[in-house]
This record gives C-alpha cells, structure tokens and sequence, in this order.
C-alpha cells in the first residue's frame, strides 16, 4: 500500500475487510483529531482554525460548530481516542453559557464573543443540539440526559409539525415568525438526531418521527423526482423551485450530497427497525446510484455540489463533504451486501479524496479544490469542521448500519 493512500487497488475482496485500509481510516480519523484538539478557545468556546491549525481572526461562533465538535470528540471517545473530555466539557459549558436563550429558551444560533451575533431560532441548530447531547450521553456525559430532554422539549414545542411529520426550518429569537420557508437539510440533520436520541434513550419516538421525515421525503418526494430530492419547499410543504437562497447553504435545485446522506440514513432507521420487509435498502441503493450517476465529476473526480431538477451539474464546485457522505452511504450497502460495484464506488470515492481533499501534511481534510484540483479558498475559510470526514473514517470502521457509538466503543481503533 503506498503511504498515504487508502488501499491497494490491486487487491481483491473489499476494502472493509482489508487490515491496510482500516489501519488508513484510523490514521486519517486521528490525524484529524489532533488537528483539531486546537480549537478550544481560552475565553470558551472554540476557534475556527485555518489551513495551518492557527486559529482565524474571526470570533463568530455558530450554533453548528459547537455541538458538532461535541459529537465528533464524543464519538471519537468512545473509538478509544484519548483527551476528548476536555473538548466535550468546554462545548457542554458554552452550549449553557452563550448559545442557551435564558430570556425566550432555546439556543441562538450564534455569537461574536459575549454578544449576540445572530439571533435566529433555527431547527438545523436545533436537531445539531439533540445529536450533540445524545452522543455525549452515550460518552458518558454527566449532563447530556437533562440537554437531551430540554432540546426535545424545544423541538416539540416550537418546531415539530404533526400533521405533516416534519420539523418547520427558522424562527425570530422571541419565537416570532421568520419565514414560511421549509427546507429538507433541517429535516435531514434532524433524522441523524433522533436516531441517536433513541440510541441513547431507547425511546419510541424520535425513530417513528425519523421515520415520518424519511417517508415524506425517500418514498414520497423521490420517486416523483427521479430518485432526485429537491431542497427547498412552501408552508404547506408543496415543492418551491422557483426557491434559490444563499448558494451555499441554500442553493437551488437538488443537491448529490444530501441525497447520499438520507439514504444512509433510511438504511440506519431500518436497521434499528429490525430490518422488515419494506423495500428500504432497495429504496436506498435507487436514490444514492441516481446521486452517483448524476453528480460525479467524471473529468475531475469528486461530486459536483448542486444539480437542476433535470440531474445537470449547476453548482460544480467541489466540496469535501458530498465526497465523505457519499463513502457513508456506500459502506453501509457494502456492509449489508458485498457487490461488486458497490466497491468500486468505495475505492473510487477513497481515492479522490485521498488524492485532492485530506491534508496528509497537518490533518483533516481540505474543504475545497478548484479547477486544477488543488485546496482552494473560492467558499471556506480554513479548515470549518470534523464532523464530515471524521464520520467518513469511523463508520466503516463500526461493525454495523446502526448503533455506531456502541459499535466503536467495543471496537477500539486506538
């Protein structure tokens, strides 16, 4: 196996099974917590580190970044990592001192410093804090219970929608009216959340709601699209295309690298189903090969980041995250079924990333490459999380579809 590389494409059999791509996967997931065991701030809370790990001028801190620092150390914990407390402690205490609301409940979606930055009430900040509290829990966290139990009750109150089945997207601080928008990516997060939460509690209803979100949008909204899944929708939940936001975190169109991730995360709902028989890995596959087929950047190599409603590349910029959600989703088919082409996507998708996202230099991956495939600047600022890569590394590595806290905990990769 070359040094750096993922694994020997010459090799027979698949990658999962191989000791060289494991030791890999563990090696680029502890490369990427020791980048980021920088990013504790001595006033609280955590920097935004560059590409160097120097922490950026910037002291804007997101409701995102801090519980998904939490989940990643807290999962990185129970892998065996060591030093994770420090990092779930200081992000457990600023969920609590800054981003809590004490004057209307709920969590601010983000702060410069001591001061309010951005008011906003946001499900996708939300359903991060359920996922953040719910993983802590399963680390051991002495206070992760009473988050999880408070953040339900939030949700509950201000976002969950019953007749529909899906959580409403944004919120004024004082629970006020924002917007009529409804989006699918809150949505989405908030399925990875209680899959978790019932993980940690072992109760009923957060699967049966990710169950309802995963209906709506995987076996209602999909096939009436060509296994596409569009972003954006109406009050009423009616799809708005005519919708284009902000580029990044709101493009028009449909975009490859949700499509991965829901569909993951219809195979984890299964599983932790008992696996019935109701066509989910088969719904599954359909929505990531569609993904794969439209989105992969055949000249360049990576996942282009948007796409029309038609599958034609909009936004073709090249983005790590689609790249490491659509490994996720391709080690759970792997996992569940050894087919062949299913691992030549795995070792297709390693070896882009190996070759243009991961930093083999300093850790973590690159968030961008531009043209000529190279770390560009064009979107990021530094290197913005772990969470995506570092979930790339852990689950192949978990033995299972579900359940990959206790799944890494009692296998120990360090």
């Amino acid at each position: 196996m070359a040094r750096h590389g993922p694994g020997d494409q010459a090799a027979t059999g698949f990658w999962l099974d191989d000791p060289g791509h494991r030791a890999f996967l563990a090696g680029d997931a502890a490369a990427a917590l020791r980048f980021f065991a920088a990013s504790p701030a001595a006033e609280g809370g955590f920097h935004t580190l560059g590409p160097d790990g120097a922490p950026l001028a910037s002291r804007v801190q997101e409701l995102h970044t801090t519980t998904r620092l939490i989940h990643s150390y807290a999962l990185a914990k129970l892998a065996g990592w060591p030093g994770c407390d420090a990092i779930i402690d200081q992000g457990m205490r600023y969920l609590a001192s800054h981003h809590r609301d004490r004057a209307h409940g709920g969590w601010l979606w983000a702060l410069e410093g001591d001061a309010i930055h951005d008011s906003r009430k946001l499900a996708y900040g939300h359903v991060f804090v359920l996922l953040a509290a719910s993983s802590a829990k399963l680390a051991g966290h002495p206070e992760a219970q009473a988050l999880i139990d408070e953040a339900t009750a939030i949700l509950d109150r201000h976002f969950w929608e019953e007749g529909p089945g899906l959580f409403a997207d944004e919120w004024n601080r004082d629970w006020t009216p924002f917007s009529s928008y409804r989006g699918m990516n809150a949505n989405m997060h908030g399925v990875e959340a209680l899959l978790a939460a019932h993980e940690a509690t072992g109760r009923q209803v957060y699967l049966d709601r990710a169950g309802r979100i995963l209906d709506f949008f995987l076996r209602r909204i999909a096939p009436e699209n060509r296994w596409r899944i569009p972003e954006h929708y109406r009050e009423d939940w009616s799809i708005d295309r005519g919708y284009s936001g902000n580029p990044m975190f709101r493009p028009a169109g449909t975009t490859p690298g949700h499509s991965f991730e829901l569909a993951r995360l219809l195979l984890h709902w299964w599983d932790l189903c008992g696996r019935p028989q109701d066509g989910s890995p088969v719904l599954a596959r359909s929505i990531a090969e569609a993904a794969l087929r439209d989105g992969w950047d055949e000249a360049r190599g990576g996942i282009h980041y948007t796409l029309d409603f038609d599958g034609r590349p909009a936004i073709r910029s090249r983005y790590w995250w689609p790249v490491t959600e659509a490994i996720g989703v391709m080690a759970a088919l792997v996992k569940l079924e050894r087919r062949a082409e299913d691992e030549a996507w795995y070792r297709r998708l390693w070896t882009s990333a190996d070759a243009a996202f991961i930093d083999h230099a300093r850790g973590g991956w690159f968030p961008e490459v531009g043209e000529d495939g190279t770390p560009a600047t064009g979107q990021f600022d530094g290197k913005p999380d772990i969470y995506h890569a570092l979930q790339a590394d852990l689950f192949p590595l978990a033995p299972g579809i579900s359940r990959f806290g206790e799944g890494l905990a009692g296998n120990r990769l360090w």
